[in-house]
């Protein structure tokens, strides 16, 4: 079936792939970190630094606008770190302040640019809810090279990300710096989301990060095979999506990605080995008849005596 995709649309195929992966690694860190909000906030504070960085350009240069996303989001999550750190604001709310603020602001800077010369025809509007379709094999190059880029980070530093998450005082104890990981987190983070912006989109980019790693936590209690079936679930969602996308003319890749993410959710949810539905009910079940059965037996000795 590969086969008879054009050369473009495999380029595509696997830039998706590369990029499902990346995101199921770091959203099993992010899940863990109990950030889920946090990146569906970076990646709405990513569009202005978008639109920022075509205005600069004139055109659409894949890189400057990668630069200016990242320029972007970066500043969001500062500002969400010093809203947590010098108010009464929870940090969910702070997430949920910065994400409004930022997308306003993306939103209307997009209004001003299409107004523009070249603005209206520059695809701008396909970074909301993504067209992986639109990518030339220079864009598909760039957003394959950094997101092969995150999982070389993901797999070399696993030993000291899984020490950073569930025990930071012993990972402290061992010379690792708290906020150099956290650091080194938000910039693998920020990297993540705004390679993906274009191919998913900046509103359903979150999910792509988030449902692989919520959806290998019913198949699995081990730290490291949650990360392995979450990049395969996230990469297998950027393929289907992908390829189901290629069926219809201006079909956006990012819904579709969204969408077979989440039957494979669906999935896990009901036929999960650890925590899937039909595992709970014939647990359940079991646990119920095991105690029945004493009743059962001594009622049985009541009848004979």
């Amino acid at each position: 079936m590969i086969s008879i995709l054009s050369h473009n649309a495999q380029w595509v195929l696997f830039s998706t792939l590369i990029l499902g992966m990346a995101a199921g690694i770091m959203g099993c860190f992010a899940y863990w970190k109990r950030q889920s909000l946090m990146s569906d906030a970076l990646s709405h504070a990513a569009l202005p630094g978008v639109i920022i960085g075509f205005a600069l350009m004139g055109v659409k240069n894949l890189p400057v606008m990668i630069a200016g996303a990242a320029a972007s989001a970066l500043l969001g999550a500062l500002l969400i770190q010093w809203i947590r750190s010098s108010t009464r604001v929870k940090e969910d709310a702070a997430m949920g302040i910065i994400l409004s603020v930022f997308f306003g602001l993306g939103i209307m800077l997009l209004t001003f640019v299409n107004r523009t010369a070249g603005g209206s025809q520059s695809g701008l509007d396909s970074f909301i809810f993504g067209q992986a379709a639109s990518m030339v094999r220079k864009d598909v190059i760039t957003m394959a090279v950094i997101a092969l880029l995150v999982l070389l980070v993901a797999v070399i530093g696993f030993k000291e990300w899984k020490l950073f998450l569930f025990d930071s005082s012993f990972a402290k104890g061992l010379g690792l710096s708290s906020r150099l990981m956290s650091s080194i987190y938000m910039a693998v983070l920020v990297l993540v989301i705004v390679v993906g912006i274009q191919a998913v989109g900046v509103i359903l980019m979150s999910a792509l990060l988030i449902i692989p790693a919520v959806s290998a936590r019913y198949w699995t209690q081990s730290f490291k095979w949650m990360v392995v079936l979450s990049a395969l679930f996230g990469g297998g969602a950027g393929m289907m999506g992908t390829l189901i996308s290629t069926f219809g003319k201006g079909w956006p890749t990012g819904p579709f990605i969204v969408i077979a993410a989440s039957s494979m959710f669906v999935i896990s949810l009901a036929f999960g080995a650890r925590k899937g539905l039909l595992v709970v009910f014939l647990q359940q079940r079991a646990q119920k008849k095991r105690l029945l059965q004493p009743n059962a037996s001594a009622a049985r000795v009541l009848e004979r005596g």
